[in-house]
């Protein structure tokens, strides 16, 4: 049992995932800093002399009716930002490292795969050259 739960914590993509999660959630501290010391002002010089920035107030005087955009467009830049340096430094790399480790193994990757008939064919002709005996009957 013991030996099961070992296997399965040590296979690349659980500790792969482990340290994506880690890594994505420090950044995000890093980004929504960024935005709300920098995009944040951005926004709300956009959106006149308030700080409220891009928003209004359906209901004048309810503060509960204020729509913001400013924390929409703030929330879909950390988002893009998070993504790109998730991508570029934990994505990006693991894929040149797979594309190098099935190149030092001797895998093509822009060789096509072979054909199911390809296969079947090549199964019938390793049986017949172990068993010479039988006949071969053309695969249609």
């Amino acid at each position: 049992m013991l030996q099961g739960f070992k296997d399965f914590i040590m296979r690349g993509n659980v500790i792969e995932l482990a340290v994506g999660v880690v890594i994505g959630a420090a950044f995000t501290g890093v980004v929504t800093s960024f935005s709300d010391a920098i995009i944040n002002p951005l926004l709300a010089a956009l959106g006149g002399v308030d700080y409220s920035g891009l928003g209004f107030h359906v209901r004048e005087g309810n503060e509960a009716t204020f729509v913001d955009f400013g924390a929409v467009l703030t929330a879909i830049i950390n988002f893009l930002l998070i993504a790109a340096v998730i991508y570029f430094l934990l994505v990006a790399p693991m894929n040149k490292l797979d594309e190098a480790q099935k190149h030092r193994k001797g895998i093509n990757p822009e060789e096509p795969a072979p054909t199911d008939t390809e296969l079947l064919t090549e199964i019938r002709d390793l049986l017949a050259s172990q068993n010479p005996t039988t006949t071969q009957k053309p695969l249609k």
